[in-house]
């Protein structure tokens, strides 16, 4: 048997494996309704199962992570709207540049 061929059966027998395991899923999953364990709840019952996550202990009143840092404050600019960032802060006003006095005149002695 030369190695092409070796290589195409062994694909053929790992897409058949697939294709086995994939067919006893699918069977599963349509007998998984139909098992002894599921009975629809009574009329007389007054139906709703209730929670079964619930606990004992009384619901939390505060936040979790203690009370807020001294440096915990909101930000001075809302990125959250609309308009663009560049308008969220007013613009200063320019420094003055001290324009150059004249140009320096040479003492030749």
């Amino acid at each position: 048997m030369s190695p092409d061929e070796e290589l195409v059966v062994i694909f053929g027998a790992l897409h058949l494996v697939a294709l086995v395991l994939g067919v006893v899923l699918f069977v599963m999953f349509l007998r998984s309704e139909a098992g002894p364990g599921f009975n629809p709840p009574d009329e007389d019952d007054g139906g709703g199962g209730g929670n079964d996550r619930v606990s004992d202990r009384p619901p939390r009143t505060s936040p979790s992570g203690g009370v807020p840092l001294p440096d915990a404050e909101p930000a001075p600019v809302r990125l959250r709207g609309h308009e663009a960032l560049r308008d969220a802060h007013r613009r200063s006003d320019r420094r003055r540049v001290a324009e150059p006095a004249g140009p320096a005149r040479r003492r030749v002695h």
